[in-house]
């Protein structure tokens, strides 16, 4: 049994892949489910829609790769973080949609919170800042929006899970109520250093503690999955968040590595070992991994825009040809035009935090156009990846070496040219895996280490896939210059 199936279950779709002890993949299935917008900046998915497309996915992969249950030596979760399921106890039907990571109607809650000047207590002890991105200010919206729900929780008949809990509890057949360090971790209800859940945040949240799921390392003992769903039980080993897989499926795991994800947005973390370092820049602390009871933990900086901002190329400036389209329009701009793009179009990310910002493009000239235009959206994604880079070198001094590497994957990681480009502009060399499933790998290396397959979380990163190492080539000068223009523009955006 040396197969492992990992849950993909991410914002747009669920995944599910089959992996060979290799690391090489067997099957793939995919299934999109729709998205709910029932007011402006509000984000909701359907639970069951979740959860039916992945059960459906995991019997198709099955299926493709020629599997049955029993060569299935574990599974493994990974799960679009934040996203909060509210659901009965007894019946198991959710009493509300699931709120989405993205979702922004907490806003005035979280302002009330730092109003009252709860922002220093609430981050010492999650690392976190106080903002609608996290779960716990979800979970209280539920409980007063819904008719009843605070008098039903009060009695314990209700259950608050991320996506992750909410599918492990319907795998286990309602058995298995937990959820790992990680995904804990990113609910503002979880004290980092103790590890465990934290009454003086239950009670400013007004979440009962009957509601919450108990906290299990990353490689855990989760249950077993009811025989019906894939004609047979199968082990469930490993959970963690997407961006914690995704450091995991790096290789990520020693002090110094760092890792960044180009989709939608961009998601860096980089690993600092045993210290939780206290950001200074406005960084999230976050924990990177709990295994045999040992934590470790990460920085973390969030682009709002990277890749959406290649889109916006496309649907609206009428770039055509898709990314290829827009990367070959870039390719031809002018090297001197000194065009600087800002892509705010939902406000400024780390280390800004800045949701009033919008976006702009500053320095047009009479001979600049799309080209120009194209390049300077492209330079825009490094410019902000160098942002997080600066701000980890200072709160990280420790961990972030002379020779800092930054592993980069997903859609926008594909083209060598900005990949290239992403470390002139950083000064950091650039290691381009050849591998773009990373954040299911996590998951399934995750499930490997509990499932015995591997003896530590050491052995299993050594099967991280082949890469490309790539160095800045940029002249010094040049590359300050390009971040002197980046860091003049910014505070022009800035609400």
């Amino acid at each position: 049994m040396s197969f492992v199936l990992a849950i993909d279950q991410g914002t747009t779709s669920s995944r599910a892949m089959v992996f060979r002890s290799d690391i090489s993949i067997a099957a793939v299935a995919q299934q999109e489910f729709p998205q709910h917008f029932p007011a402006s900046g509000w984000v909701e998915h359907e639970p069951e829609d979740i959860w039916t497309s992945t059960v459906m996915t995991c019997r198709d992969a099955l299926e493709k790769a020629g599997l049955a249950a029993k060569d299935i030596a574990a599974i493994g979760i990974t799960n679009q973080r934040e996203t909060t399921v509210v659901w009965d106890r007894a019946t198991g039907q959710a009493v509300h949609r699931a709120i989405v990571w993205q979702d922004r109607r907490t806003a005035d809650i979280c302002a009330r919170l730092k109003a009252e000047g709860h922002e220093p207590d609430v981050s010492a002890k999650t690392g976190l800042i106080i903002d609608p991105y996290f779960s716990g200010t979800k979970v209280a919206w539920i409980l007063d929006h819904v008719p009843g729900a605070r008098e039903r929780a009060e009695r314990g008949e209700l259950m608050f899970g991320t996506v992750d809990c909410y599918l492990l509890w319907r795998l286990t057949g309602g058995k298995v109520h937990a959820t790992d360090a990680t995904n804990a971790s990113r609910t503002l209800l979880f004290n980092i250093h103790t590890g465990q859940w934290d009454d003086t945040l239950l009670k400013l949240l007004r979440v009962p503690r009957s509601m919450l799921p108990e906290v299990k390392d990353s490689s855990a003992d989760f249950g077993t999955t009811t025989p019906d769903l894939f004609g047979g039980p199968i082990k469930i080993a490993g959970i963690a968040g997407d961006q914690q897989a995704a450091l995991m499926g790096q290789g990520c795991v020693s002090p110094g590595l760092m890792k960044a994800t180009y989709g939608t947005g961009c998601f860096m973390l980089i690993n600092t070992g045993e210290e939780k370092c206290v950001s200074r820049s406005r960084l999230l602390t976050t924990v990177a991994a709990r295994v045999n009871g040992k934590t470790t933990y990460a920085l973390e900086g969030s682009i709002f825009v990277a890749g959406a901002a290649i889109q916006w190329l496309g649907e609206g400036l009428g770039v055509t040809g898709g990314p290829r389209g827009a990367e070959a329009l870039a390719r031809a701009a002018k090297s001197d035009h000194g065009v600087v793009v800002v892509p705010a179009f939902t406000g400024l990310g780390a280390p800004w935090w800045d949701a009033g910002a919008r976006g702009a493009i500053f320095g047009l000239t009479r001979d600049a156009g799309l080209p120009e235009i194209a390049a300077a959206t492209y330079d825009a994604c490094a410019l902000q990846s160098r942002d997080l880079i600066e701000a980890m070198r200072a709160d990280a001094p420790g961990a972030f070496g002379e020779a800092a590497q930054l592993r980069i994957d997903g859609g926008m990681s594909r083209s060598v040219w900005f990949s290239q480009r992403l470390a002139d502009l950083t000064g950091v060399s650039v290691r381009r895996s050849s591998y773009q499933e990373t954040t299911a790998l996590g998951a399934a290396l995750f499930a490997g280490v509990g499932a015995g397959l591997y003896a530590s979380v050491e052995e299993a990163a050594e099967v991280s896939p082949a890469a490309e190492t790539l160095k800045p080539m940029l002249k010094a000068h040049e590359r300050e210059a390009a971040y002197a223009r980046w860091l003049d523009a910014v505070p022009r955006v800035r609400s």
